[in-house]
């Protein structure tokens, strides 16, 4: 069914965005996408045509999943189809796709809980770049604000404060996809959450990102493989 809608945009102009809501074969309920150019049904075809996080898709079990840079929903949906015990707790800085990914993940109830913020590597006010990559909505950065009051600003969490937040002592599955925000995520402090990760999902945005990424987990053991631009950290334990 398509619906059209009034969204505001960059400019602060208002244009008819249609949307089209429909119903995965790999979602439990429909979700929307919005048309005209956007990246949502790029997005949506990864996650539910091609199956981008079928690697993770026989995990036992997890509790609680973290999806860090959760876009409009659609990895989150997937999760809470596939594992009907999960809690997820979905962080998206951008307000439009926020508000997509709060109706995306609505019928979940209580399971989902949708958070208009960015993860940060401590709480912080960060600035968005809507700059990067195709200038699409799927690759919307943040980065430190320089005290700009013109700045389009929104609050930054660490990985402690979202497990707080989650009311957990251990995440079982954090999904990462923040466009180069894991360079500070992973670059300062993470030694003292990555004992409660048990397994990671992230796509890596350059060598630099990989770099800091693995090194990060030097001192682990865990079982690495890859999944088209994913790379999948399965059971991280801490060496000795």
């Amino acid at each position: 069914m398509l619906t059209a809608v009034w969204s505001m945009r960059r400019l602060g102009l208002r244009d008819l965005r249609l949307q089209l809501r429909t119903k995965p074969r790999r979602a439990n309920f429909p979700v929307v996408a919005r048309l005209g150019g956007s990246s949502d049904a790029d997005c949506y075809s990864q996650i539910f045509v091609f199956c981008q996080y079928a690697a993770v898709g026989d995990l036992n079990s997890p509790r609680l999943i973290l999806d860090l840079g959760a876009n409009v929903g659609y990895a989150s949906a997937y999760f809470l189809s596939r594992f009907p015990s999960a809690k997820v707790l979905a962080v998206e800085p951008d307000p439009e796709n926020f508000e997509i990914c709060g109706k995306n993940l609505a019928p979940y109830g209580e399971r989902a809980t949708a958070l208009h913020g960015a993860v940060w590597s401590r709480r912080s006010r960060l600035a968005l770049s809507r700059s990067s990559g195709d200038g699409r909505e799927w690759a919307i950065q943040v980065r430190e604000n320089e005290g700009d009051s013109s700045e389009e600003a929104v609050e930054a969490w660490d990985v402690p404060g979202l497990l707080q937040m989650a009311g957990a002592e251990y995440v079982d599955l954090l999904k990462v996809d923040i466009e180069r925000g894991e360079l500070e995520l992973f670059g300062s402090g993470c030694e003292a959450w990555l004992p409660r990760v048990r397994n990671i999902c992230i796509e890596l945005h350059g060598a630099d990102c990989e770099r800091v990424f693995l090194d990060a987990l030097r001192g682990y053991d865990y079982d690495l493989s890859t999944g088209g631009e994913l790379t999948i950290c399965r059971n991280l334990r801490r060496r000795g």
